[in-house]
């Protein structure tokens, strides 16, 4: 149920995208053991001067290739949650070289009442989902 949005700057190939995708999926669902199916991911791009990501100060330079996940999801256990940030990392990096520091990862926690799927209604509490 995560809805998954990520940002990043224009200039990506389709098919690299589409493995960006596909790789937080797989991570997000073993991570967070979510039922397969529970896959809502929104992927936005940007010119080089919307997207001013630092270091936070923590003595590292992001590149043009920088990632910033942002998931909206229900509660996650503190170890759910460093599993994921460090899986997405590593499987990102081992499989497509993205650089560990160029991808920042941020969870927003919300409750089963703050979604709905369709037809304006609260499927999680009406028992549809």
């Amino acid at each position: 149920m995560p809805l998954m949005k990520i940002d990043m700057i224009k200039g990506r190939q389709q098919e690299e995208i589409e493995e960006i995708l596909e790789i937080s999926y797989r991570v997000m669902l073993d991570a967070f053991d979510a039922p397969v199916g529970d896959r809502y991911q929104i992927v936005s791009q940007h010119e080089p001067f919307e997207m001013h990501i630092l270091d936070t100060g923590l003595g590292f330079e992001r590149s043009k290739n920088i990632l910033v996940f942002n998931l909206v999801t229900r509660p996650r256990t503190t170890e759910q949650k460093t599993t994921f940030y460090e899986n997405l990392v590593e499987a990102l990096n081992s499989k497509l070289g993205i650089r560990r520091e160029d991808i920042m990862i941020n969870l927003v926690v919300n409750d089963d009442e703050d979604w709905s799927f369709a037809f304006g209604k609260a499927q999680f509490l009406t028992g549809e989902l």
